[in-house]
Formats: C-alpha cells, sequence, structure tokens
C-alpha cells in the first residue's frame, strides 16, 4: 500500500519537468533548443517525454486544421479577386512601359546636360579643394624658399628661426602631403647645417681676432697712452710749481712730451660711455645682424679724427649668433666649452713671444698689443653675452697671462743692456699694465717685476756711465779751466756749484782751480739722477721710495763706477805728477759739491734729508779715497822719480880731492823737486807737506844706501868730501821751505842719519861718538854702530 504512494510523487515531479521542458521548446528558438533537449536524455524519462510531445504535436496540428476550415472560404474569394486583377496589372504594365520609353526619348538631352552639370560641378569642387590645398602649401613652400635663401646669405640665426616656425607651425598643417613628409625628414638636416655653417663663421671670427689682436691692443693702449701723457703734464707743471731748482729739466720733458703728442681727440671711455656704447654695440650685432664676421677694416685716418675704441674694430655678430644658434638648439654647453677651449689654445699662442723680442722695443710692443687686444675681447665678451665666459674663467686665463708673461720678461730684459731700451721697456710695461688695469684686471705682479727691472736697469745705467766718466777723464788735459770772460765764468758756475770771492775779484782772464772733468762728471752724475728718476715715474711709489731707489743707485754710481773709474786713471801707468796733483784738487772740490748733490735728490723727489731712514749719499767717502790713492801714488812717483835721478849718480869713490860743487845729477833732482813742489800749490797743506817730507825721507836713504852698497868696496875721504856736498845741497834745499808749512827745522831732520854719520867721519870724531854711545844727549844719536862699522872698513881698506 505504501510504494503506489512512493510513485505518485515521482510522476507529478515527472510531469511537470516534462510540462516546463515543452513550454521552453515552444518559445525557445531554434538554435538553443539543445541544451533542453540535452536535459531531456540526461534523465531517464525521456520515453514518457516523447509519448508527451507527439501528443502535444496533434494537439496543434487539430488547432492548425480547425483554423484552415474556418479560413477558406475567404482564400478562395482572394484567389479569383486576384486573378481580375492580374488582367488590369498587365494593361498597367504596359502602359508604365509605354511612358517610360517615352519619357527615357524625351529626357536623353536633358541627362546629357544634367551630366555635363554634374561633371562642372565635379571640377569646381576639385577647383575649390585644390585652391584651399593650395593656401596651405604655399606659405610653406614660401617658408621654405626662405629659409634657402636666408642661409645662401649665411643669416643662420632667422634661418633657424624660419625653421622653427616651418617646423612648429605651417608643416603640421600639410603633414599628410609627399613633398611634406620630405621637408619634415630634411629638417634634421637643415639644422646641422645650419649649426655647422654657424660654427664655420665663428672659427673664422676666432681666426681673424688672433691675426688683428695686436691691432685691438695697439689701439687700447694708444687710448691709454693719451691719458698718462696728459697725467705726465699735469705732475710736470706741479712740479714745476714745488721744486723751480728743476725747471730746466721738467720743461724740456714737458717739450719732449708734447712734441711727441698726436693731434687726435678723444680717449679712453669712461665707464658710463663704455656702458652706454656695449649696450648700443649689442643692438646692432644682434643675431638678426647679416654682416660678416672679423676685423672691421680700419684705413689709417687724418690725425685730427677721433680714434676709434678698441671694440670698435671688432664685428662680434658672428659670436652672438652662433651662440643664440647654439642656445635654441639646446647646445649652449657645448658651445661655451669650444669657445673657451679654442680662445685658451689661442692665450698660449699669443703668450709664447718670439725668440728675439729682446732685440728691439717693437718686439716687446707686437707682444704686448696681442695679450691686450685678447683681453679687451674677452672683457667684452664677458659684459655682452650673459655666461659665454664668466669671471672665474677670465681670471684663469689672466692669472696664466700674468705669470708667463712675467716669466718672458724676466727672461728676455736680462739680455738689454742699452738703458735707454730698458727706460723704453718700462714705459711700455707701465702701459701696458695701466690698460689692463683700466679693464679691471689686476696688475700689481707686475709693477713688482718693474722693481726687479729698476736693478737691472741701474746696472746697464752703472755701465753706460763708467764709459761716459772714462772718456771724461781719457779726454781731460788735467789743467785749471781758463776763463775769459764773464759768459764763460758763469756758463761754468752754472754748471757746477763753486764759489770763490778772491776768484770772482780777480780780472780776465783767470783760471779756475779744477780741471774739465769737475763740472762734467758733476753735470753726468745729475744726468744720472734724471735717468734713475725717469724709471721710478708711473710706478706708483711713495716720494720717500723714489728718493731711496735714487739715492742707493747714485751711490752706487759714486762708491763703485766713479770710484773705479778714478782709481784706473790713478793708478795708469803713465800718468804724472801734474796729473795726480790736478786729480787730487779736483776730487776736493768734488767733495764739497756733495752736499749739493743731496739738495738737489730733495728738491726733485720732496724727501728731506732729514727724514727717517733716508740713505745718505757716500760721494765725500769716493772722493776721499781717490784723494787718497792720488796722495799714494804721488809718494811713489816722486820716490822712482828720485831713483831715477839716482841711477845718474856717477861717483869716484877713489877721488883724492872732493870738486868744488854738489853733483850735477844731484843739482837736476833738486830742480825738478822744487818745480814739483811749486806745483804743490794748490794742494791742502798736509798732502804738500807729506809728499814733501816723504821725498826728503826716501833721498836721504837712497844717498845713505849708496854709501853701503856692496859693490862700493873702498871709498877715499876726497870722495866723501863729494858726497857731503849733495848732501848739504839736499839740506840747502830743505831750509829754503820748498812746501810751506813746516815749522823750524823739521824738514832737515829728514836728513838727520845721514848728516850725524858723514860729520861723524869728516871731522873723525871717534873719541865723543865712543864716550857718548848710548846717552840721550848723544852727539851722534842717530849713527847706527852697524853702518859706522861698514863705512869705517870701506875707508880702511884705501
Amino acid at each position: 500500500m505504501e510504494r503506489p504512494k512512493m510513485a505518485e510523487p515521482e510522476s507529478l515531479e515527472t510531469a511537470a519537468e516534462h510540462e516546463r521542458i515543452l513550454r521552453e521548446i515552444e518559445s525557445t528558438d531554434t538554435a538553443c533548443i539543445g541544451p533542453t533537449l540535452r536535459s531531456v536524455y540526461d534523465g531517464e524519462e525521456h520515453g514518457r517525454f516523447m509519448e508527451k510531445l507527439e501528443a502535444r504535436i496533434r494537439n496543434h496540428d487539430r488547432e492548425i486544421e480547425k483554423m484552415c476550415n474556418f479560413h477558406y472560404q475567404g482564400f478562395v474569394d482572394s484567389i479569383t479577386e486576384l486573378l481580375k486583377v492580374r488582367g488590369e496589372a498587365q494593361k498597367l504594365k504596359n502602359q508604365v512601359t509605354d511612358t517610360n520609353r517615352k519619357l527615357q526619348n524625351e529626357g536623353k538631352e536633358l541627362l546629357l546636360a544634367m551630366e555635363e552639370l554634374r561633371q562642372c560641378r565635379l571640377q569646381q569642387r576639385n577647383i575649390s579643394a585644390t585652391v584651399d590645398k593650395l593656401t596651405l602649401c604655399l606659405p610653406v613652400l614660401e617658408m621654405y624658399s626662405k629659409l634657402r635663401e636666408q642661409m645662401k646669405s649665411k643669416r643662420h640665426y632667422p634661418a633657424l628661426k624660419t625653421l622653427e616656425h616651418l617646423e612648429h607651425t605651417f608643416l603640421p598643417q600639410v603633414s599628410h602631403y609627399r613633398f611634406c613628409k620630405v621637408m619634415v625628414d630634411n629638417i634634421p638636416r637643415l639644422r646641422e647645417e645650419i649649426k655647422e655653417l654657424s660654427m664655420s663663421d665663428l672659427k673664422d671670427f676666432l681666426e681673424s681676432i688672433r691675426k688683428h689682436s695686436d691691432k685691438i691692443g695697439e689701439t687700447a693702449m694708444k687710448q691709454d697712452c693719451r691719458f698718462n701723457q696728459w697725467k705726465i703734464i699735469a705732475r710736470i707743471f706741479f712740479s714745476l710749481l714745488l721744486s723751480p731748482n728743476v725747471q730746466a729739466q721738467q720743461q724740456r720733458n714737458l717739450d719732449n712730451i708734447v712734441s711727441q703728442q698726436p693731434r687726435i681727440s678723444g680717449g679712453k671711455k669712461s665707464k658710463k660711455e663704455f656702458s652706454a656704447s656695449s649696450e648700443l654695440e649689442v643692438k646692432n650685432t644682434s643675431p638678426m645682424s647679416e654682416q660678416d664676421s672679423g676685423i672691421l677694416d680700419v684705413e689709417d685716418e687724418d690725425e685730427e679724427e677721433e680714434v676709434p675704441g678698441a671694440q670698435d674694430l671688432v664685428d662680434f655678430s658672428p659670436v652672438y649668433r652662433c651662440l643664440h644658434i647654439y642656445s635654441v638648439l639646446g647646445a649652449r654647453e657645448t658651445f661655451e666649452s669650444y669657445y673657451r677651449k679654442q680662445r685658451r689654445k689661442q692665450a698660449r699662442l699669443v703668450l709664447q713671444p718670439p725668440s728675439n723680442m729682446h732685440e728691439t722695443l717693437d718686439g716687446y710692443r707686437k707682444y704686448f698689443n696681442q695679450i691686450v687686444g685678447f683681453f679687451v675681447v674677452e672683457d667684452h665678451i664677458l659684459h655682452t653675452t650673459q655666461g659665454l665666459v664668466n669671471r672665474a674663467y677670465i681670471d684663469e686665463l689672466w692669472e696664466m697671462a700674468l705669470s708667463k708673461t712675467i716669466a718672458a720678461l724676466r727672461t728676455h730684459s736680462s739680455y738689454c743692456s742699452d738703458p735707454s731700451l730698458v727706460l723704453d721697456l718700462k714705459n711700455l710695461i707701465v702701459l701696458f699694465a695701466d690698460t689692463l688695469q683700466g679693464y679691471g684686471f689686476p696688475v700689481n705682479q707686475l709693477f713688482d717685476m718693474l722693481l726687479e727691472i729698476q736693478d737691472q736697469y741701474s746696472e746697464t745705467l752703472l755701465k753706460k756711465w763708467a764709459g761716459v766718466f772714462r772718456n771724461i777723464l781719457d779726454s781731460d788735459n788735467y789743467s785749471p779751466i781758463p776763463v775769459s770772460n764773464e759768459e764763460v765764468y758763469r756758463k761754468i758756475v752754472g754748471q757746477f756749484p763753486f764759489q770763490d770771492a778772491e776768484l770772482e775779484k780777480q780780472p780776465f782772464p783767470k783760471k779756475f782751480p779744477f780741471s774739465e772733468f769737475v763740472p762734467k762728471v758733476y753735470s753726468q752724475i745729475k744726468e744720472f739722477i734724471y735717468a734713475c728718476l725717469k724709471f721710478s715715474e708711473d710706478l706708483h711709489l711713495s716720494s720717500t721710495e723714489v728718493d731711496d731707489m735714487i739715492r742707493k743707485s747714485t751711490n752706487l754710481l759714486l762708491t763703485r763706477t766713479l770710484s773705479n773709474c778714478l782709481q784706473n786713471v790713478i793708478k795708469r801707468k803713465n800718468v804724472g805728477l801734474t796729473e795726480l796733483v790736478q786729480i787730487i784738487i779736483n776730487t776736493t772740490h768734488l767733495e764739497k759739491s756733495c752736499k749739493f748733490l743731496e739738495e738737489f735728490i730733495t728738491n726733485i723727489t720732496n724727501v728731506l734729508p732729514e727724514t727717517v731712514h733716508t740713505t745718505k749719499l757716500y760721494g765725500t767717502t769716493t772722493f776721499k779715497d781717490a784723494r787718497h790713492a792720488a796722495e799714494e801714488e804721488i809718494y811713489t812717483n816722486l820716490n822712482q822719480k828720485i831713483d831715477q835721478f839716482l841711477q845718474l849718480a856717477d861717483y869716484d869713490w877713489m877721488a883724492p880731492e872732493p870738486g868744488s860743487r854738489a853733483s850735477d845729477y844731484l843739482v837736476d833732482l833738486i830742480g825738478f823737486l822744487r818745480s814739483t813742489f811749486a806745483v804743490f800749490t794748490h794742494l791742502p797743506g798736509k798732502v804738500a807737506q807729506t809728499a814733501c817730507m816723504s821725498a826728503c825721507k826716501h833721498l836721504s836713504t837712497s844717498l845713505l844706501q849708496l854709501l853701503l852698497e856692496a859693490e862700493v868696496r873702498q871709498l877715499t875721504l876726497g870722495a866723501l868730501h863729494q858726497f857731503n856736498l849733495d848732501v848739504e845741497e839736499c839740506e840747502q834745499f830743505a831750509r829754503s821751505g820748498p812746501v810751506p808749512g813746516f815749522q823750524g827745522d823739521t824738514l832737515q831732520l829728514a836728513f838727520i842719519d845721514l848728516r850725524q854719520l858723514l860729520d861723524l867721519f869728516i871731522q873723525w870724531d871717534w873719541s865723543t861718538y865712543l864716550a857718548d854711545y848710548g846717552q840721550p844727549t848723544c852727539k851722534y844719536l842717530r849713527v847706527n854702530p852697524t853702518t859706522a862699522l861698514i863705512l869705517l872698513e870701506k875707508i880702511s881698506r884705501v
């Protein structure tokens, strides 16, 4: 009973499922029925489902059959009516066909006209489209043509701007055309071509300024030179007001400067004027400028025209154009690196001095002009561009240039032996330094080096003045200067500071006590001081430093150069006693003039000698040493002359009787001494007295040696009496006072030894000699026992 109850629910579920599937099949598209049927076959009741499906089909067939039976009569009626309509439709078709044929025949001309109209409209549209496209393309072609023309005319920066407009504005509007694609492909090549062409112009510019840097530097230094000349004129006028004693020399310098002053106006621009001119120049040489690169041609102008500025000689537009082009192309750093590298190479070439630079001033001038020209260009680039060069780069180049320039100058200036060339070189270095200082470059090291060159200049001056002094001393006649009229007298007094009231009272003709070399040497010492002063100009030294420099150089001139020249003259073999006496007189007057040299230096330097650390002149020492050397030489020469006369002595040591007078050689010797000592009247008293005493002592000693010579083995009392006559002649000469100033018998004491010895033998007073020997009051105190014994032996042999 329970099993039928369990089968019935399963049948209901199956039936419900089959019903759902059937509804789904009825309502689902045939293409999607597969999954539904699959669910039937997946189940176990597909047989029963097939039965229900067949039953559902039969139901639908019955419904169709009912519907067809219900509408059959209407269908038959419709068929009948359609058959009637077919005949009418055939008639209508024939009418339409006939009407169409007639319409076609009638519309052929209209169709032809319409076709022509259609073609015209088509052409019109094509033409309009063509005009529109050409309107877009023509500006592109015009811009491209303009680009080629600008490149051909080397207007590279405008060409680059045109290329940018073409690329970013015009080409995008017609980018679908083939020729535009070709242009687009050529743009990188054109841009590189512009870049290369602008770089080529820059290279030409760099080569041009390298060749013409000396011209640029010459112009810059010429402007600074004119400014310095006016400063010198002002300084000379100021010194004329302060130091009237040096008016003549300063007036001579002023005349030289004015005569050399070029008659051209202008000069170095002030900072304000330079700034304005720089701004104007930047505008005139903008990247849009079409001027060619390089140095502008400057013809020789009339002297009255203004000298062009250094920047006016150079067209900087190639640099500006190339800089802007590389900036636009994003390669500014590459350009800056290339420019600096090339300029460094040029700087090294400029700083390499020629091997023969030291031979002429033009060699130094060209060397300085090139350096100035190089840095004038770099300074202008620094102030007219933003970042192409910077101050650090300029300072680095200047440090290199300064070290190389100083080294070159030290090397080449050491070969220079002409003081005029050294002085001109110094002025050129000062002008070089002042010019670059005007552009803001530090030049202290150059002025320090000039102080080194000053030592060399002093040495060359000393060598030159050594020759001058030698010529003066060699050409001097060593005799007092005769003057026949007041004009000549005043001229000499104007050359040398000499004052003598007694000489002024004497009538003409009269003589100065000194010879011509005194005023000449004094004038040359002043000229040397002027030469030293010239070197100190424009070195930015204080008056004390200038004074110290002049005094030190003058001391070297006096103590070394002049002293050596005087010593050489004094030591010459052919110098006579007259010359030596005149040298003593001359050096005495030169020694007195040293105080006037001190005053002269004080006047030109305005530094009082009482100032602390002021160097003193050593001229007095120089002239004293020369005078002492001359005095010694006089003593020596006198003794030599005495020896020469004594060599003429021809005594007959065996003569039985003496002669009636003194020997001839001795008479001549005494005459020579009298005439010589007469010349000594202008010598200082002590010098003449010392010379006279020295000569008498030497004569006494030499005569004694004649007696004691080993060759004289025997002598008679007659010969001794003759010898005594000669000694008496000498004593008479001593008593006559050949040189004033001796007191009593002082000069006779020179012969006391000889006199006592002769008295001992002539008087044969041996008993007195032996009795008083050794006592302070002995009559023959000056007789040496050995000498007496030798002479006694010679007499005893007779």
